[in-house]
């Protein structure tokens, strides 16, 4: 439900966005091509006309786009399609037993070299990176139901480089039906089975467009500091939900806070990325790669948006943000929808391309299915889906059932609602609203749980010691006189600078993780494993690590508080 207040997000108009997706709706936007220029340049004019000073960045991106695929079984062909990255087949194919593997990715003790696994679930990196470190030579996925989804398969966030480029997948990687997967499980109960993938897919480098769309504040000044707003605008097919209803929200969500320019302490900058879709988020890595001092210096925070107001999106208790700006997520949320989020960390996944940098960030999709099943006629055929399946999107995800039918309006611009009140906190508050306590908080939790483990075997207390300061730094200048905001944001950059890469990255600022699942604070693993090991050689090497992840995130906190006791200091 929408709750009764008055708020600038109250002017959100169901009319406008509704008129943005249907604009949008007319284009398929595959990465680097005409039509995601076309489509571009309506939503340039459209920020020029609230008032943003656009301009739209050429950059090479290493794309790849599925085209064809076949998979075959003795006489009969399954319906099929294959994946961005995925390796292209020769022509005659590849042929190779196979072997059933369920969803596991563990591949420990199973020797699939040269065959080909079939795999439960809907194609993704972390599959197609176990199956080439394993040595098949193919990948065959069975979707959850009797649609098929489109994916990109590659581990390598951004462009590859030289370093990364080995992580590529190195197998043919197709999806059939979950009643043809059925029929291949049968087949392998009776006896061995043998497939044949073909593919075609186009993989290389081309040029690809970034809209960055600018207003400053009333001052105006050159250096000024600003908040990122970003969401991809490339899609599978027409992609109306993912991403056209998020680039609605994104369009008036700029036209509702360029009316507010003149409260603004600081800038806005809206970003359009391409190649999120087909080039695993090259557009926004290409941005934090070649943009890097700029974002390090000014940048206070980055919202992204993606795939609102879809049909049954009810849930928003799992709406993710990093912990310096959950109250400010859960205060929105609540604001526009009486609903308390869980408080869930942020994943590694979407454009969220800016941890090395020390960005707060806050939001993807945050609007999910509600539980229950949905029954549509699909190319002539009724089918039932359960809500959830592959994801938490809706079962058009990724696929040409992705059409304006699946947008609810009054939930696009309850989404949206909440992305005005976000935006409008984040650009006329004095002072940010990044919560180190809350980050302290968080830490605290995960040092106090390795405890145990680790008692009398590895010294916590440096860890320790520096989170409890942290917290009393935090407090201390929340409660700061007025006349010290400028200060006090500077303090806040530099702390974010310093600690968010050591919650979500392993250490280099200046390169990319894998787009695989990761931990929370992936720095210190090394105390994780340290914790899970016996006494003996193992342990010994592993503790030298754990010291080292141990000065790294010491001389992080040490330069938070620095950062944060200096706004104190005349």
């Amino acid at each position: 439900m929408t709750l009764h207040h008055s708020s600038p997000s109250d002017s959100v108009s169901v009319t406008a966005l509704m008129d943005y997706v249907r604009e949008l709706a007319r284009w398929e936007k595959y990465s680097g091509t005409a039509d995601e220029r076309t489509s571009l340049a309506y939503v340039e004019e459209f920020m020029q006309s609230c008032g943003f000073a656009t301009h739209v960045v050429e950059h090479d991106a290493y794309i790849s786009l599925p085209i064809s695929a076949e998979v075959t079984f003795g006489d009969t062909s399954f319906k099929s399609i294959t994946h961005s990255f995925s390796r292209q087949s020769p022509a005659q194919g590849v042929t190779a037993e196979l072997v059933y593997v369920g969803s596991s990715h563990d591949y420990a003790g199973k020797d699939v070299r040269g065959k080909i696994v079939l795999v439960d679930g809907i194609a993704n990196p972390v599959a197609s990176y176990a199956a080439s470190r394993a040595g098949a030579l193919g990948q065959l996925h069975v979707s959850p139901h009797e649609i098929l989804h489109e994916m990109c398969v590659s581990p390598v966030w951004g462009n590859p480089a030289p370093d990364t480029l080995a992580n590529l997948p190195s197998t043919v990687i197709c999806s059939i039906l979950r009643s043809d997967g059925d029929r291949l499980k049968a087949a392998l109960d009776v006896g061995t089975v043998t497939v044949t993938l073909r593919n075609t897919v186009d993989t290389g480098w081309r040029k690809t467009p970034i809209l960055i769309a600018d207003m400053a504040s009333p001052k105006g000044d050159t250096d000024e500091p600003y908040l990122l707003f970003s969401g991809h605008h490339d899609t599978w097919y027409f992609g109306v939900m993912d991403n056209g209803a998020a680039n609605a929200t994104m369009m008036e969500v700029a036209r509702l806070c360029a009316k507010r320019q003149p409260n603004w302490v600081r800038g806005l900058r809206v970003a359009f990325w391409s190649g999120h879709s087909h080039g695993r988020y090259s557009g926004s890595t290409w941005y934090a790669d070649n943009h890097w001092q700029d974002l390090e210096k000014r940048c206070v925070a980055h919202v992204n948006v993606d795939s609102t107001g879809g049909l049954n999106s009810l849930n928003l208790e799992e709406a993710e943000s990093m912990s310096v700006l959950r109250p400010l997520a859960a205060e929105a949320i609540a604001l526009e929808s009486g609903v308390k989020i869980a408080g869930r960390r942020m994943a590694r996944a979407g454009d969220q391309s800016f941890g090395g940098i020390g960005l707060p960030a806050m939001f993807m999709g945050f609007s999910q299915q509600s539980t229950g099943t949905d029954t549509w006629v699909v190319d002539g055929q009724e089918l039932t889906f359960k809500r959830g399946q592959p994801g938490p999107f809706g079962w058009w995800w990724h696929t040409p059932e992705d059409t304006i039918d699946k947008i609810d309006p009054e939930l696009l611009a309850r989404d949206t609602r909440v992305y005005v009140t976000v935006l409008n906190r984040l650009l006329e508050q004095p002072v940010l609203p990044l919560d180190f306590e809350a980050w302290a908080a968080e830490f605290w939790q995960f040092v106090d749980g390795l405890t145990g483990e680790l008692a009398g075997r590895f010294d916590l207390d440096p860890l320790i010691q520096r989170g409890q300061r942290l917290k009393q730094a935090a407090q201390t200048i929340a409660g700061s006189a007025p006349g010290l905001e400028d200060r006090i944001n500077l303090a806040l950059m530099k702390a974010s600078r310093a600690l968010l890469p050591i919650e979500y990255t392993t250490g280099d600022r200046f390169a990319h993780d894998p787009a695989l699942q990761q931990p929370a604070y992936p720095v210190l693993k090394p105390l994780v494993d340290l914790a899970g090991l016996p006494d003996g050689d193992p342990a010994h090497f592993t503790k030298v690590a754990a010291t080292r992840a141990r000065n790294r995130v010491v001389k992080a906190l040490d330069d938070a508080i620095e950062a944060i006791k200096a706004v104190q200091c005349d």
